[in-house]
């Protein structure tokens, strides 16, 4: 019994140490885990973006117009359509129809019609670093000259686009911004011939006008260029 009655007076020591050890609160979950999340849009929106493309096309370095219109959610996701074209033509490799002119040039074109989707992966109030996805159809042709010195084109060819691309942007003002970005261009259900002229990398430009914050903006006479609202709460 003697080992029994040291247990019972050791315990009897030490549980004032366990009540307070028990009585220092643990700290909540929410106080550890939680982290600050950056504030989402209020609601969804609509944006307008003018979208100029770079890239190297039979070693030319050439620039590809757009025009994208889109809903961006209240969430990280957006989407939506845009238009690309050719500025310029571009000279090509194919081999010149039967009724071209002796040494007239021949010209690549092409447009397409586009649907986009992006997600974005990190952000700020004044920037995000999104990852995009496009995919395209359209058509491509060549310009020359014939034998009677008019203008001419080949029938269209049917073009499919594939572009997944990484893009930045930073927010200038409430309701605009600019961006950059770098992809790869990706003609699908086309000639081995078109394909080898399209396929490569696109760099690009691009300035970004939010239609439902400058709509919000005018309606409520704030100041259009003003850097208040892109401090950090």
């Amino acid at each position: 019994m003697e080992w029994f009655a040291r247990v019972f007076l050791l315990s009897l020591a030490l549980l004032p140490l366990g009540a307070r050890a028990q009585s220092v609160p643990a700290p909540r979950a929410d106080t550890v885990l939680r982290r600050p999340a950056i504030l989402r849009l209020p609601h969804n929106r609509f944006v307008a973006q003018y979208d100029s493309r770079y890239s190297i096309i039979n070693r030319h370095f050439t620039t590809i117009n757009g025009l994208k219109l889109g809903i961006e959610f209240k969430s990280r996701f957006r989407t939506g359509a845009a238009i690309y074209f050719l500025s310029t033509g571009v000279p090509t490799r194919r081999a010149a129809p039967e009724n071209a002119a002796e040494g007239a040039e021949a010209e690549l074109r092409f447009r397409y019609l586009a649907a986009y989707a992006g997600y974005a992966l990190l952000e700020t109030k004044r920037w995000e670093i999104s990852a995009n996805l496009q995919l395209g159809m359209g058509s491509a042709y060549v310009i020359y000259e014939n034998f009677d010195g008019d203008l001419d084109k080949t029938p269209r060819d049917f073009l499919g686009v594939v572009e997944p691309a990484m893009a930045a942007q930073l927010r200038v003002f409430r309701w605009a911004g600019v961006g950059t970005g770098v992809g790869w261009r990706q003609p699908v259900f086309v000639p081995a011939a078109i394909q080898k002229e399209l396929n490569g990398p696109v760099f690009y430009l691009r300035a970004n006008v939010f239609l439902g914050e400058l709509i919000k903006v005018m309606k409520d006479k704030e100041p259009l260029f003003t850097q208040a609202n892109m401090r950090r709460d």
